[in-house]
């Protein structure tokens, strides 16, 4: 290796390692950018949201396509039309999507981190961020235990209310996941006593006495 060649290259190291520090150091770097928390107020954009849906027309590049019932929560309509004149739809009565425990384990990860804030950890609205809210609280999930598994999905894709929409933080599978793990809070808070099964019914019976 001639001196030259070693010069050469430890020219190259030394302008790397600069290069390196220099982005280390930079407060601009892209892990020192300032960046907006979700749900705060924003003076960028014109709705004052933190929170911005995807734009129209876009579609995210692991969409599943071919299943209306997975990816919209609407297995088809009824053949009644609205007031508004919207045709009246019928929400999947069964969630279509295996439920196993791995769905189950990822719908409790995913509720916990994303809908208990408000709703609380038993979905019973009871939360810190509930009692903060003047307006309108975010409701117990077990007052709608009797509706379908598909409207459920179609609020967590769509948002209602002042609840807006939650399809860019959670997949098609994350939202079905959410889906189910309510409709295991909903029973697990709602179930008789008599039907539990006898080691529970024995703890229980502890605990009363």
């Amino acid at each position: 290796m001639t001196k030259r060649t070693v010069t050469l290259l430890l020219g190259g190291f030394l302008a790397v390692a600069a290069g390196c520090s220099e982005h280390v150091l930079d407060p601009m770097a892209d892990h020192q950018q300032p960046r907006e928390r979700a749900y705060r107020p924003s003076d960028f954009y014109d709705n004052g949201l933190v929170m911005q849906a995807p734009p129209t027309g876009t579609v995210p590049r692991e969409r599943h396509t071919m299943n209306v019932t997975l990816t919209s929560g609407i297995s088809g309509y009824t053949g009644q039309w609205g007031q508004n004149g919207e045709r009246i739809v019928r929400y999947a009565s069964r969630i279509p999507v295996p439920v196993t425990p791995e769905l189950m384990a990822l719908g409790r990860k995913r509720f916990d981190i994303t809908c208990a804030t408000c709703h609380g950890p038993l979905g019973d609205g009871d939360s810190i961020v509930a009692t903060q809210m003047a307006l309108r609280p975010p409701p117990s999930l077990h007052k709608y235990a009797d509706r379908a598994p598909g409207y459920i999905f179609e609020v967590a894709t769509h948002g209602f209310g002042m609840m807006a929409s939650y399809a860019a933080e959670l997949t098609v599978e994350e939202r079905w996941a959410v889906v189910a793990y309510i409709r295991a809070l909903q029973i697990s808070q709602n179930v008789p006593a008599a039907e539990l099964p006898p080691d529970a019914q024995r703890q229980l019976g502890g605990e009363a006495r």
